[in-house]
């Protein structure tokens, strides 16, 4: 798993910046500070992150594919150019029933 932060004042075009790996999930930073993180996953089909409960809000934006989305046991399914908003301290996981590439953009601010 690769986690490098993306170099700055670079354009990029997000959805190219990383790539599949055959049954695995790789995640690739884009910004990381202590008040939250933006990164891009991509998944494999057949993959998936288990289930966690977050302190804070994590933004969910699909870039490529379709990803089922689990929050306190209810699942929903995200396309491309959709997004979701999993809320601080509830249950959630993440199923790749085929592959697809996500940005997560986690703010650890106004919690306090």
């Amino acid at each position: 798993m690769e986690n490098v932060e993306i170099e700055k004042s670079k354009v990029f075009i997000i959805v190219e910046i990383i790539e599949y790996i055959p049954n695995s999930i790789v995640i690739k930073t884009i910004i990381k500070k202590t008040t939250g993180n933006v990164s891009v996953v991509s998944f494999d089909s057949g993959e998936n992150l288990t289930e966690k409960t977050s302190p804070f809000d994590t933004f969910i934006q699909i870039i490529a594919g379709k990803a089922e989305i689990w929050i306190n046991d209810i699942s929903q399914i995200i396309e491309t150019g959709e997004s979701i908003i999993i809320p601080a301290h509830s249950r959630s996981s993440i199923k790749a029933n085929e592959r697809f590439k996500m940005i997560s953009t986690i703010i650890k601010s106004g919690y306090e």
